[in-house]
C-alpha cells in the first residue's frame, strides 16, 4: 500500500514539475503565433484597403510573415464588388429605361485573385499587369486558419486524452476599400 502511494506521489510530482510548465510554454507559443498572424493579417488587409489592390510583393510578404510563426496556414481572400445596373423594359431600346437601378454584388475569391498576381508567364513582379485592382467602396476580407496541429494542442490532447480540432488560430479581418489603385 505504501508503495502505491509513493508511486502516485512520484507521478503527480512529475506532472506538476514537468508537464504543466511544458504545456503552459507551448500554449504561450501558440498565443504568440496567433498575435503574429493577427498583426500580419491586419497589416496586409489595411495596406490592400488603402492602396486599392494587391501586388505580388504584398502577398508574398504576408505569406512570409505567416510562415515565420512555424505553423502552416490557409488564406482565404474575398473581394466584393457592388455594381449598379440600369433597368430596361426592353434592353435593346434605350428609351425603355425605367429610371431605376438594380444592385448586383459580385464576389471574387482566391481562384480569381491569385491567377492575376501569379500568371503562367515570366513577367516581372512589379509589372502593372500583375496587380489585382479594386475600386473605392469595394469590400475586401481575409480569413486565416492554421492547418497543422500546434504543439500546445498536442500536449493538451495528450494530457486530456482527447482529439482537438486542428484549427486553433482563426483570424477573420476585412473592410471597405478606401482608395482605388493607380
Amino acid at each position: 500500500m505504501n508503495t502505491l502511494i509513493k508511486l502516485f506521489a512520484v507521478l503527480i510530482s512529475l506532472l506538476l514539475l514537468y508537464l504543466y510548465p511544458l504545456s503552459a510554454a507551448f500554449n504561450q507559443q501558440d498565443d504568440i503565433s496567433e498575435l503574429v498572424a493577427l498583426r500580419a493579417t491586419t497589416s496586409f488587409v489595411d495596406a490592400v484597403r488603402d492602396k486599392g489592390g494587391i501586388t505580388p510583393v504584398m502577398y508574398n510578404d504576408f505569406m512570409t510573415a505567416l510562415a515565420a510563426t512555424g505553423n502552416s496556414f490557409v488564406v482565404e481572400m474575398e473581394h466584393g464588388s457592388k455594381t449598379y445596373v440600369p433597368v430596361y423594359d426592353d434592353p435593346t431600346r434605350p428609351e425603355s429605361f425605367r429610371g431605376t437601378y438594380e444592385i448586383h454584388y459580385d464576389a471574387y475569391y482566391n481562384a480569381q485573385i491569385l491567377p492575376v498576381l501569379f500568371p503562367d508567364n515570366t513577367q516581372a513582379k512589379d509589372t502593372p499587369d500583375r496587380r489585382y485592382r479594386m475600386r473605392e467602396g469595394d469590400s475586401f476580407s481575409v480569413t486565416v486558419r492554421n492547418t497543422n496541429r500546434t504543439a500546445g494542442t498536442l500536449i493538451f490532447d495528450m494530457l486530456n486524452n482527447t482529439i482537438s480540432p486542428n484549427e486553433k488560430i482563426v483570424i477573420p479581418y476585412g473592410g471597405m476599400v478606401r482608395h482605388a489603385m493607380d
